[in-house]
């Protein structure tokens, strides 16, 4: 065992089974030699520029070990057998290794702010599109934390949407093309470009993956009705799954069929209602009646699914839950395609509505926000 007193603690290290053993002050950190060696930074592991590994795990021996320890300053020198390899570690970033992963899925429920009423998101929030181009941070991390944000005085520019969407990220282009009209059609292909209401439901559940970010930008709205609705669907599934477990589970074990066929596209995703990480952490809501196929199983089952999927759904579609609001020339919607589910009033074609949508996903969106942050 090595030891020493750095910054007034008590380090000492030592090879435990041929692992590493960090001893500070009372806490001790175990880390594995295999894991240790994977996480080498040097010349000999990593390239300079790029920072991405120069081995594969198959290069590394299958009986590696650490044979010899110690600490050197802010430093932990390594070095393993039976190849004799050497490496030296951040202190602080060994000790950190006993703590859950600091880069965790930023899409779970970990994390968020859920809203189970709208009232909890009164006054509504919004960013004037000026001011959102010179500090983006604010707005896309409510899209991270709340699940959207609310962009007032984008210009009212067919196509303005896709500009939107790529401050922040990438266009997902779909059937639909770079961008979709949200407005009365005939013979529309989809509920959403009649004048029908339309329940709460997530976007495109049929694809594989599914786009995580949808915008709504409305060019001109002077109808009656039409209002948009959000509802948080992680804070329903949490809701569900404190009331009812089994319901909750029932729901993250069973998978059911989402289907769009048209003449130009025919898509299929099998997934369950409620998707969660390794941990159990509520990861990703697809819900979307119009699409949805259940799988015919024996009626015992049938009934104790269509039970949960009812329960859930209540909760869903509570009208306390559903934040309402009236979206006006030049004002654009961003939100969290696998989180909250968005709905629409019914409104009379008279007067005229018409929004421009496209898709987007989280991953360029947290890239985005993080660079910026860093950068100011």
């Amino acid at each position: 065992m090595y030891s020493q007193v750095i910054e007034k603690r008590a380090i000492a290290v030592s090879v435990v089974d041929g692992d590493l053993r960090l001893t500070v002050d009372d806490a001790v950190v175990e880390v594995a030699a295999v894991w240790l060696r994977d996480a080498c930074t040097g010349a000999a592991s990593r390239d300079a520029v790029s920072g991405q590994r120069l081995f594969n795990i198959v290069d590394l021996p299958e009986d590696l070990r650490v044979r010899e320890a110690r600490v050197h300053g802010d430093r932990v020198e390594v070095e393993f057998a039976p190849d004799g390899h050497r490496s030296t570690f951040g202190l602080d970033a060994l000790i950190a290794a006993k703590s859950p992963d600091p880069l965790s899925d930023s899409r779970t429920e970990h994390g968020k702010r859920l809203w189970r009423k709208a009232s909890e998101m009164s006054p509504l929030r919004s960013y004037d599109w000026a001011g959102y181009l010179t500090d983006p941070a604010p707005a896309l991390h409510d899209v991270v934390e709340r699940g959207f944000a609310l962009l007032r005085g984008v210009p009212t520019e067919p196509g303005q949407v896709t500009k939107v969407a790529e401050t922040f990220g990438f266009v997902r282009e779909t059937n639909y093309g770079r961008l979709f009209d949200v407005r009365v059609e005939e013979n529309a292909v989809n509920l959403a470009f009649t004048g029908l209401a339309i329940s709460p439901h997530t976007d495109n559940p049929y694809r594989d993956p599914v786009p995580t970010l949808q915008l709504l930008h409305c060019l001109h709205n002077a109808s009656v009705g039409g209002e948009s609705g959000l509802v948080d669907g992680f804070a329903a599934a949490a809701t569900l799954r404190e009331r009812n477990f089994r319901a909750f589970e029932i729901l993250t074990r069973t998978a059911v069929t989402y289907r769009f066929d048209s003449p130009v596209a025919h898509l299929g995703a099998v997934t369950p209602l409620i998707s969660l990480d390794e941990s159990g952490r509520i990861r990703e809501i697809r819900f979307n009646n119009r699409s949805m196929v259940v799988p015919r199983r024996h009626p015992d089952l049938a009934r104790e699914f269509y039970r949960a999927y009812r329960e859930f759904a209540e909760l869903l579609y509570a009208p306390e839950a559903q934040l309402n609001f009236h979206l006006g020339a030049g004002d654009c919607l961003i939100f969290d395609n696998t989180r909250l589910l968005h709905a629409r009033t019914a409104f009379a074609a008279a007067g005229g509505r018409h929004l421009q949508g496209t898709y987007a996903d989280l991953d360029g969106l947290l890239s985005t926000l993080q660079t910026y942050q860093e950068t100011r």
